[in-house]
């Protein structure tokens, strides 16, 4: 096997930001984003990457391959937390199983922006319909997670408010900024467009550095309370992702025969929620831990996807 692509991004300066994040934490040191930065600068990357999207939209013809990316996607996001809803609980309970499996049915929207980056080293670019796609799968797993809930759970004081969490699915704060950014990047004048271009696409990577510094101190501050749970949620956070994302890569082939696409169908399909699916399970399934499933996400499977997962993935749409 070729272990280029693993050494570059073991040596991406985003990544080891990440790393230098989980190092303060162990060295106890007092480096910290300030609350207000850190939700900045997420807003920012969920901007940027929707209005480049909609920019690269704007110049694709709507076809059948799009028209099938659409539903594969929404399908990936419907079937994940179905099988790994079972597996979660047969060592779990059915709350935290759910909201374990929505997450991982759900997206990253900062391991997708990662990856547009990883693309960028690659010298390849991003289609503007998959943004599309990211968004669209935010909320069908976070729906196939409650409802599974509510159909093993034996509680009916614990029953879930469908309509309440049918519309904060689709207006969670950051699936409207990204669906929103990526209508009026599609909208918007080329020519005016160009004018906020050094903001949307210079800083972009050094914005990315700073996040992902910010991830790594949240990493590292749960990693030690996380390791009470047992072996069982780290070896699901490690493994389940690496074996979604490998198999939809080689599935994605008979969707499309475009590698940037297939790469991102297989991260969207590896990543899991931290975001959008946490907020969710908040109002509607308090009994769920997020001491579990939050860290899973985050501290686990974020630095998986960028390490291992990517180049891994890189290398089966190349192959296959």
């Amino acid at each position: 096997m070729n272990f280029n692509l693993l050494i570059e991004n073991l040596t991406n300066p985003a990544l080891l930001f990440f790393v230098l994040g989980i190092l303060a934490v162990y060295l106890k040191s007092d480096l910290e984003i300030p609350a207000n930065s850190s939700k900045f600068i997420s807003l920012y990357l969920l901007f940027a990457i929707g209005f480049k999207g909609g920019q690269e939209l704007s110049h694709e013809t709507f076809t059948s391959e799009i028209g099938w990316s659409i539903l594969f996607g929404i399908f990936i996001s419907l079937i994940i937390p179905i099988y790994t809803f079972f597996i979660l609980k047969s060592k779990l309970n059915v709350f935290n199983a759910g909201a374990i499996a929505a997450a991982y049915g759900s997206v990253s929207a900062v391991t997708f922006v990662t990856a547009v980056s990883y693309l960028d080293a690659q010298q390849l670019n991003l289609h503007g319909h998959m943004v599309a796609i990211m968004a669209l799968m935010e909320s069908p797993s976070i729906i196939i997670g409650l409802l599974l809930i509510s159909l093993f759970n034996k509680e009916e004081s614990n029953a879930i408010k469908k309509a309440t969490i049918l519309k904060h699915s689709f207006t969670n704060g950051s699936v409207l900024l990204i669906l929103g950014s990526l209508v009026i990047g599609f909208i918007a004048n080329a020519k005016q467009a160009e004018g906020i271009k050094p903001f949307t696409n210079d800083l972009f990577k050094g914005f990315l550095a700073i996040f992902l510094l910010d991830m790594g101190i949240t990493s590292g501050r749960k990693l030690k309370a996380f390791f009470s749970f047992g072996w069982f949620p780290f070896l699901f956070a490690m493994i389940i992702p690496l074996v979604n994302g490998s198999i939809v890569a080689i599935l994605s082939s008979f969707i499309t025969d475009d590698i940037t696409n297939r790469f991102m169908f297989a991260v969207l399909a590896a990543s899991a929620s931290y975001i959008a699916v946490p907020a969710a399970m908040k109002i509607s399934v308090p009994k769920a831990n997020p001491g579990l499933f939050l860290p899973m996400a985050l501290a686990v499977t974020f630095p998986v996807n960028i390490t291992i997962g990517m180049p891994l993935y890189f290398l089966i749409v190349q192959n296959t």
